[in-house]
């Protein structure tokens, strides 16, 4: 079934995508060692290859984290397709960073399976191990198939919010203003991932 993007794309200019068909020339991935392309039928992605990563945050944070290089945004959407490739149980999840300005500032969403305080929230990571910023109670319906994930946020009212397939309706959302503006990411707290058909687009709210 067609999805509808949640706000016109009408005000947005396309400043990025990646459909891994050209290498990873366009990432900074913080542990590439389990990293790696992959093809699948003749299509190219770019997926986690292991729980246990090689970037050992300073703060506890996610291990499995990829920048887009030379680009940082204020307002802005980020949509990918995604497929998880292992069940965790409660925590099977996979992230999206962004307001990135170091390894302890930044905000990231973790779409866990089942939410608790550290599994499906919107996060904080500010000189201290990740905080919850919001108190969702909702599913995050993995299963083995891809699913669509898009970001949107909007620096002047502080506004993130998060969609799963639906994008009509955020899976989450919160108002916070702490960081303004930084590097934008996709990833996984400790979870294996596959990618694929990243695009995003510089907002004017």
């Amino acid at each position: 079934m067609e999805t509808k993007a949640a706000s016109s794309d009408q005000d947005a200019e396309v400043v990025f995508k990646e459909d891994f068909e050209s290498g990873l020339d366009q990432w900074e991935i913080l542990d590439p060692k389990t990293w790696e392309l992959n093809t699948n039928d003749g299509n190219a992605t770019f997926g986690i290859t292991d729980r246990k990563s090689e970037y050992v945050p300073p703060v506890r944070s996610p291990g499995h984290v990829a920048l887009i290089r030379d680009l940082e945004l204020a307002d802005f959407d980020i949509t990918f397709r995604v497929r998880s490739t292992l069940d965790t149980g409660n925590h099977r999840d996979c992230c999206v960073f962004f307001c990135y300005q170091d390894d302890q500032h930044f905000y990231y969403t973790h779409l866990g399976a089942k939410p608790d305080p550290h599994s499906g929230q919107i996060m904080i990571v500010k000189e201290a191990p990740r905080l919850a910023l919001t108190e969702n109670e909702k599913l995050t319906p993995w299963n083995d198939d891809w699913h669509t994930v898009r970001l949107e946020r909007n620096s002047k009212t502080g506004s993130i919010k998060v969609f799963f397939d639906d994008m009509q309706t955020p899976h989450m959302e919160v108002i916070d203003k702490t960081f303004s503006k930084g590097r934008v990411g996709i990833g996984s707290f400790d979870d294996m991932n596959e990618f694929d058909d990243v695009v995003v687009r510089k907002r004017t709210f």
